[in-house]
């Protein structure tokens, strides 16, 4: 019989790699599709891989709440696009952006279910999404330092009485 620690481990692994996955994700939709193709084009010869859902663009409603708890309203629209690609080798990944760039998502899907796999998940984070992270977030920061630069404090002096 299996020991409760040996059950834990396909648990926390899957947790690290939704974790490691989400990561990915929020990187790559922040990323333009020719940023990706450059990263992908470091990691070398991709494996084979099907569409299960060619690019496609849709709608969704997006909703909102005033200060964050009030009650939920709809804002409008915003168009998204989805693809879901699965290698041969049986890893299926999902790629969703803002926007109508189908190549770009498809481009998402792809590295979604490569980063799945222990033969290229470690190149993909090293050449794709490591140096789009760290571009985002240098740009961050210049952005921070920019608005640090023109914050300005009220205060008020208080007038003794009279």
């Amino acid at each position: 019989m299996p020991s409760a620690s040996n059950l834990d481990c396909p648990v926390e692994e899957d947790a690290a790699l939704s974790g490691k996955r989400r990561a990915a994700m929020a990187v790559l939709a922040e990323a333009s599709g020719a940023e990706i193709t450059r990263g992908l084009e470091a990691v070398g010869p991709l494996p084979a891989h099907d569409e299960i859902r060619a690019p496609e663009s849709g709608l969704v409603m997006v909703r909102g709440r005033m200060g964050g708890d009030g009650a939920p309203f709809n804002i409008g629209e915003a168009t998204v696009s989805r693809a879901v690609v699965r290698l041969v080798t049986g890893e299926v990944g999902f790629g969703y952006v803002l926007g109508r760039d189908r190549a770009k998502v498809r481009l998402i899907a792809l590295c979604d279910a490569l980063v799945q796999t222990s033969a290229f998940g470690n190149a993909v984070e090293n050449n794709v999404v490591a140096p789009i992270r760290a571009r985002l977030e240098s740009a961050r920061e210049t952005d921070a330092r920019r608005v640090a630069a023109t914050k300005v404090e009220f205060f008020t002096l208080v007038r003794g009485e009279d």
